[in-house]
């Protein structure tokens, strides 16, 4: 089979591709001929050694999440799961061993546990089966699971381009709540405002077109009559961006920070008193600690998924070759949606 190896933390030249054995599947396990592997910034953050966490030292494979079709079975199993098409459970290429490194999904083929071999529901798009836990399950986990979400509520979702503030967007509309959509850049704003895959009834444009940030605090009061927001699912939240958010709050809300993409700076706390409101982190990983909530999850994202209540972006497909090339391209964050992995196209 086909491999990607990070030899080396580093930029986009660091991803290499090789050759190596295929494994066998061993009693109770069946291989997987992957051809949907969502590409995230976790994997990006990873090869860059910002993320030892997720990824251990070099030499590793990165990785978090992939679809396909079995292609053999280990004994014990039924003989009509081979051909059957599947998505990897979300625990499957996690690390078990912390003094281990990551075996991630940038490969063609994938051995892992049965029970971890989720049958795939027809109506889900092969395209698109691979890459729904790092954006669906990591929005669902944090405002169904933890949250519970309720009907009326006002959410703002900043970096509403990427997948995940797309799935963010369908999450909190499916609950039937109000979006609100933060991006960059008023040309990002007005795609968004057409796009299918897009759940906002509002979406505004942080930053004029120079880079520096505009007072977008007031074009939520304006829009939400001035109630604010209640809460805030965000990856950016730091510095002037976070002092923004915490103006915007509700009384009583929340701000859910699942990522590192803002820049520190002082931020003022004082409101969070006069406002009784919080600031929370959030990692997909608290969801799938506990298993009974990540089968649940899962099977709610897989369903929402089939029905079309949930919708992946497809921002661009690449071969195995063609990996330096994707990372390079998702630095520059100028996309929309998601970017995908073909190993075996």
């Amino acid at each position: 089979m086909r491999i990607v190896i990070v030899e080396a933390f580093g930029g986009p030249e660091v991803l290499t591709v090789r050759e190596v054995p295929t494994p066998e599947p061993g009693p109770g396990e069946v291989l997987v001929r992957l051809e949907s592997v969502g590409i995230n910034h976790a994997d990006l953050m990873a090869r860059r050694g910002a993320y030892k966490l997720y990824s251990g030292d070099p030499p590793f494979t990165p990785g978090l999440e992939g679809a396909g079709v079995i292609d053999a079975i280990g004994e014990g199993l039924p003989t009509d799961r081979v051909g059957q098409a599947v998505v990897l459970d979300a625990r499957a290429p996690r690390r078990a061993d912390p003094q281990r490194p990551v075996e991630g999904t940038y490969r063609t083929h994938y051995v892992v546990k049965a029970q971890w071999a989720i049958p795939l529901p027809p109506e889900v798009p092969r395209v698109a089966a691979g890459t729904l836990w790092l954006s669906h399950l990591t929005a669902w986990g944090c405002l169904v699971w933890k949250q519970r979400l309720a009907a009326g509520a006002i959410v703002g979702i900043p970096a509403a381009s990427s997948s995940v503030g797309l799935a963010a967007a369908q999450v909190a509309r499916h609950c039937g709540a109000l979006t609100l959509g933060l991006t960059r850049f008023q040309t990002k704003a007005e795609a968004l405002k057409i796009l299918p895959e897009a759940a906002f009834d509002w979406v505004i444009a942080t930053h004029n077109d120079d880079g520096t940030m505009r007072p977008w605090y007031r074009d939520v009061a304006r829009l939400t009559d001035g109630h604010g927001v209640d809460v805030f699912f965000d990856p950016v939240a730091a510095g002037t961006y976070l002092d923004y958010e915490i103006r915007c709050l509700a009384q009583g809300g929340c701000i859910w920070i699942y990522g590192l993409l803002g820049e520190p700076g002082v931020v003022d706390l004082t409101p969070l008193i006069r406002k009784r409101a919080a600031i929370r982190g959030w990692v997909l990983g608290e969801l799938l600690q506990d298993a009974e909530a990540a089968t649940v999850g899962q099977m709610e994202v897989l369903r929402c998924a089939a029905q079309g209540i949930y919708a992946q972006k497809i921002a661009r497909v690449f071969a195995l070759d063609e990996i330096q090339e994707a990372h390079a391209i998702m630095e520059q964050r100028d996309h929309i949606g998601k970017f995908v992995l073909n190993p075996n196209a």
